[in-house]
């Protein structure tokens, strides 16, 4: 009887024990949360504000700032206003981080050089030199003006703007044609015809096809019904 007095004792202090050990790590892993949550803080929204506002902002919420030297063009924030920022407003980060901020240059104008006749790659290389952003592409397809080539650019040559929208010439549009079925047609007169017709093709042939004379088409890619231009690969597979 003693014997099972101790066992029982023992028992109740080993539940007793656990039960306190339970208690302890779900208050522990609660705490740790609240300790977690209390380091957390929401990143405030800095665009069009001053340095020094921003600065203010950031102290108050916690956090420090650093300044990206290189100014970002606007034409609706004034210079020396925040203009974009990272992390992003209303994004939940950790106290004491730093927050990246660039400040707007205002609105940027520079003359605009002469673009009509130059390649569309040339004139781009000419507005990124100059500062000026491509605020549009346009196309036409002629064949009056050589292909890639700028036909007209908005605002003209020697007028101050910020970004410039370029009219390109991409060419004459090429011809294309709808695949046609070959499936049981003969191999070598239809690729003797396709390739009369500017088109690269191959025609294989390694399997055995029961019930089909050699020669003659089973596979073809691409399938009957695709658009396709002269110079495209077409492959023809036939019965041996």
């Amino acid at each position: 009887m003693a014997f099972r007095t101790r066992v029982w004792s023992a028992g109740k202090l080993l539940v007793l024990a656990g039960a306190l050990l339970a208690t302890y790590l779900v208050f522990a892993g609660a705490a740790m949360r609240m300790a977690l949550r209390a380091r957390e803080v929401t990143v405030p929204d800095f665009v069009n504000h001053t340095e020094a506002e921003a600065t203010a902002m950031a102290g108050t919420a916690g956090l420090a700032v650093q300044v990206d030297e290189s100014g970002r063009p606007d034409p609706h924030i004034p210079a020396g206003r925040v203009v974009a920022q990272t992390p992003d407003a209303g994004a939940v980060t950790r106290r004491e981080r730093q927050v990246r901020l660039w400040l707007s240059t205002g609105s940027s104008a520079t003359t605009v050089p002469a673009l009509t006749g130059e390649s569309e790659r040339t004139a781009e290389l000419q507005l990124a030199q100059a500062g000026l952003l491509v605020s549009a592409v346009s196309e036409i397809r002629s064949t009056t003006y050589p292909p890639d080539s700028v036909v007209a650019q908005d605002p003209p040559a020697h007028a101050a703007a910020g970004a410039v929208g370029l009219l390109v010439n991409r060419g004459e549009l090429s011809a294309t044609y709808v695949m046609p079925d070959l499936i049981g047609v003969d191999g070598t007169r239809a690729a003797d015809l396709l390739r009369g017709r500017g088109f690269r093709v191959a025609v294989v042939g390694s399997v055995p096809y029961p019930g089909v004379d050699p020669g003659v088409v089973i596979r073809q890619n691409p399938q009957a019904g695709f658009q396709i231009g002269p110079g495209e690969p077409i492959s023809l597979e036939v019965s041996q």
